[in-house]
């Protein structure tokens, strides 16, 4: 298997430097909003999507949302994902949905007849019919960020809901069914387990996570604060991008330089 990978590696490498060489210039092929399943990301005139982000599914971005560069935002199991006005998803950082409630098969109480979860685990079945798919509280495994909320970078949230001005530091994570309430802080590497709930108006740290004090009214217009900064930083990362995009300004310059581009 090792000698397999570097004889790949070194092919691969060969013909990138030979299309180097010659003079052929590669241009990416990459899609930052992608349909599944017949559902189209929605996004308003000033939602930016940075062109190496993958919006996927059925996603919904409100006014001056941000998904920035890396960033992933998947909805791809059948529930949708909500990111409210003002709100950013950072650098690298993963956005998306359970298919369903963790070992729905094995803990579903009626097996027998025309009511049952699906053998996939898919969804559950009340008479031939498929009514949904639930965590552990009742309630469908959506993924919910309010308005004036940031997502740092490297973060990871799984059908949880966040509330309005709440601030998730980088590399956090939220689990399933998590409810992180307003006016939070959450600090850097945070980890929400399952089923927590975080109430308002403190800071919260650790891994799992625990209280550390009361946000005092400065911080809390902070979360404000940088939910705005990071909007005002989206609008000039839309003029460079531009709603056409600016893909064609590279080929140009190819072009003056004499050489061929293809897609790859």
């Amino acid at each position: 298997m090792a000698t397999r990978a570097l004889v790949g590696r070194g092919l691969r490498e060969t013909g990138a430097a030979l299309k180097h060489a010659s003079g052929l210039e590669v241009i990416t092929r990459h899609r930052p909003k992608m349909a599944f399943l017949n559902q189209v990301p929605f996004q308003t005139n000033d939602t930016f999507i940075a062109p190496t982000a993958s919006v996927i599914g059925n996603v919904t971005n409100w006014d001056e949302s941000s998904v920035w560069y890396n960033a992933v935002v998947r909805a791809d199991s059948g529930f949708p994902i909500n990111i409210g006005f003002l709100s950013n998803v950072q650098e690298g950082a993963v956005v998306t949905t359970l298919p369903c409630a963790k070992n729905a098969v094995d803990n579903d109480p009626v097996k027998v007849g025309s009511t049952h979860t699906n053998a996939t685990g898919a969804g559950v079945v009340v008479a031939g019919k498929e009514i949904g798919k639930v965590l552990e509280t009742g309630f469908p495994p959506v993924t919910h960020i309010g308005h004036y909320c940031s997502i740092g970078s490297g973060s990871v949230l799984i059908s949880c809901r966040v509330d309005d001005l709440v601030d998730v530091g980088d590399k956090c994570t939220i689990l399933e069914g998590a409810w992180v309430e307003s006016n939070v802080i959450l600090e850097p590497g945070s980890v929400v387990p399952p089923y927590t709930r975080i109430p308002s108006g403190g800071r919260w740290g650790g891994n799992p996570i625990k209280f550390i004090e009361e946000l005092t009214d400065s911080a809390k217009s902070g979360i404000k604060k940088k939910a705005e900064g990071r909007g005002v930083m989206a609008k000039e990362h839309t003029v460079e991008f531009l709603p056409v995009g600016s893909t064609y300004l590279h080929l140009e310059e190819l072009e003056r330089e004499g050489k061929t581009a293809i897609q790859g």
